[in-house]
């Protein structure tokens, strides 16, 4: 509008990215299927100083326990251990502002805007120190390693003698969608394991973790333990090692139902939640929805936290380096969005961005890095030949 003034309106920021640390995440199974993760880009400035409406940041859930490295050197970036830890993986650009930003006495009718910053796009690498929701419970050769085979993507060894599993195995159970939990394959038990013997409280300090315990119990143990005398001898192990875990949410579970089955012991079989085979599969399904509901319910109880840690990175300066042809660059965001201006061929905004440099600081790192007279200077995709008296 003739004699109106500026009008444009600032650009809406950029989504950011920020992963979270969420109890009901158990795998990064998600990202092998689907790697990316983006944030959605802000709405543009109209006329009629019209803002434009920023994009929401992205949330990413991953698993307590997800530790983030650099792609490339592998160094840890963040821990993020508890469930509401997040880290900022990703900062989503900010929006240029409109000409009305720069209006003052000095600049009357600003020609020019600023550009919306271009977003950061990163590769990282996550890890998973897993805790399990299920363990398994049982004497050796009880088809611990083959039920979790069959239920889970681990791939734990398997044979048909005593302690094929020394050390735990821990594997993800997906039914659909996001319902997943873990669970672990522990070396099998023996009695007088509480008491230390074999390597008795090594096993039994990882049970202690589990939200969810499985009595898995031999029903082909003919030559062995009945199926009652098993189940007493865990209890009694449990119980003597750490008494709260007998308090601890349970399935009572009959495997090798293919060879025979709880009718078969009579009174020397306890009352089963479930006969199972993992030979057949037959009710392994159930076995895991139904694990999956009480490990759904244990979750639900636990308190929300409040005191998650939010990880930020440092506020950037700006800093001056030699680039690879000799020339030199100055590199940090503030620098970088001061020259973000639609039209450096203007006169009146050459002037603004000189300014903006100036108070930022650049000018005096320029000089104690030693740029010389009529040397090439670099700022973002912007190149200016340097000249100490402008």
């Amino acid at each position: 509008m003739p004699f109106g003034g500026p009008d444009g309106g600032d650009g809406g920021s950029g989504g950011s990215v920020w992963l979270v640390a969420d109890s009901s995440v158990v795998s990064l199974l998600a990202f092998r299927d689907y790697p990316h993760r983006i944030a959605d880009s802000g709405t543009h400035g109209k006329g009629a100083k019209k803002h434009g409406k920023s994009a929401p940041d992205l949330l990413v859930k991953v698993p307590e326990g997800t530790v983030v490295k650099d792609h490339e050197t592998g160094e840890v970036l963040v821990d993020l251990v508890n469930h509401g830890d997040r880290w900022l993986a990703a900062q989503g650009g900010e929006g240029g502002k409109g000409n009305t930003k720069f209006f003052s006495n000095k600049r009357r009718a600003p020609a020019f805007a600023e550009q919306g910053e271009i977003c950061e796009d990163k590769w990282f690498r996550l890890e998973l120190k897993l805790l399990a929701d299920v363990a398994l419970v049982g004497f050796p050769s009880a088809g611990k390693s083959t039920l979790i085979s069959t239920v889970s993507n681990a791939t734990p060894k398997i044979a048909d003698y005593h302690f094929t599993t020394l050390t735990p195995n821990l594997g993800v159970v997906r039914l659909d969608g996001d319902s997943e939990f873990v669970m672990a394959d522990l070396p099998g038990l023996i009695e007088g394991a509480s008491e230390g013997k074999g390597m008795g409280h090594q096993f039994l300090r990882h049970i202690e973790r589990a939200r969810v315990l499985v009595y898995l119990l031999d029903l082909a143990a003919v030559d062995a333990l009945s199926p009652k005398a098993q189940f007493d001898a865990l209890q009694q192990e449990l119980g003597s090692y750490n008494p709260d875990l007998l308090e601890r949410p349970v399935l009572v579970v009959g495997s090798k139902a293919d060879v025979l089955s709880a009718a078969d012991w009579g009174k020397d079989c306890p009352k089963l939640d479930l006969e199972i085979s993992s030979v057949d599969r037959t009710n392994t399904k159930e076995l895991s929805w139904k694990l999956f509901e009480l490990v759904q319910h244990e979750r639900s109880l636990e308190p929300e936290r409040t005191d998650y840690i939010v990880h930020r990175p440092a506020a950037e300066g700006v800093e001056v380096i030699r680039d690879f042809d000799g020339a030199w660059r100055v590199i940090g965001r503030p620098a970088e969005r001061a020259v973000a201006i639609s039209d450096l061929t203007d006169v009146i905004a050459l002037d603004y961005v000189q300014d903006k440099l100036k108070k930022l600081g650049v000018e005096k790192a320029l000089k104690r890095a030693g740029v010389r007279e009529g040397e090439e200077v670099r700022i973002a995709s912007f190149a200016f030949e340097y000249h100490h008296d402008l």
